[in-house]
């Protein structure tokens, strides 16, 4: 077997027992596994939950229940660079006045068009013939964090409505302020950005979808 197959097969291996470990693992690979994502959970360790998402973002905390991660940058060496690649140095002061609050029917159609390409989309989300599929992956992702969860979003929608359609405009018609690095590195431009946190009492998750060439 060449050293190529057998990287596949371990990878498909590995795929497989994330899907079989939990439902959850299941739900994130499939709505978001094959677009520019990140996806992470951390503990909630501060009063100002900026500061755990913070964490999250610069990779120094781990998922407090061993639940799967999307992060195809965390072994990247833009990283020394950038420490929080793809994201921008953020301080957690700073970070809340860039987000908006969000209903958690809106925080559902955000996660849903996460699944869509930023740029060249065939086929938007609510066009899909799996839709309610999607959708409900979607939910199944913040039903992690219960009930009382309160949601943000940089997206400039939510300005003035904490509960705007996502699924009606999809990806490539939502504005956000930028979350991204400014950086070039490696020959890859990243230039959106959408992002939806969850917060909790024990936990803060993070939802992140970037659009790069």
């Amino acid at each position: 077997m060449s050293r190529t197959a057998f990287s596949r097969e371990v990878g498909g291996l590995l795929a497989e027992f994330r899907t079989r470990r939990s439902p959850w693992n299941a739900a994130a690979l499939r709505l978001l596994d094959d677009t520019y994502t990140f996806v992470s959970t951390g503990p909630r360790r501060h009063e100002a939950w900026a500061h755990d998402v913070h964490a999250v973002l610069h990779r120094t905390v781990t998922d407090p229940r061993g639940w799967v991660r999307l992060d195809r940058d965390r072994a990247n060496p833009a990283r020394r660079t950038v420490p929080a690649y793809p994201f921008a140095p953020l301080d957690p002061a700073n970070l809340p006045a860039h987000l908006y609050p969000l209903e958690a029917g809106s925080a559902v159609t955000a996660l849903a068009i996460m699944a869509e390409e930023w740029q060249a989309e065939p086929t938007p989300v609510r066009f899909r013939p799996d839709r309610d599929t999607l959708l409900a992956d979607a939910r199944c992702l913040l039903e992690r964090y219960g009930p009382g969860a309160r949601y943000w979003t940089n997206a400039t929608a939510a300005a003035s409505d904490p509960a705007p359609d996502f699924l009606a405009a999809g990806l490539q018609n939502t504005t956000s302020h930028c979350f991204h690095t400014c950086e070039y590195i490696a020959g890859l431009d990243i230039f959106e950005d959408l992002g939806v946190i969850a917060v909790n009492e024990e936990e803060v998750g993070v939802f992140w979808s970037f659009g790069a060439y």
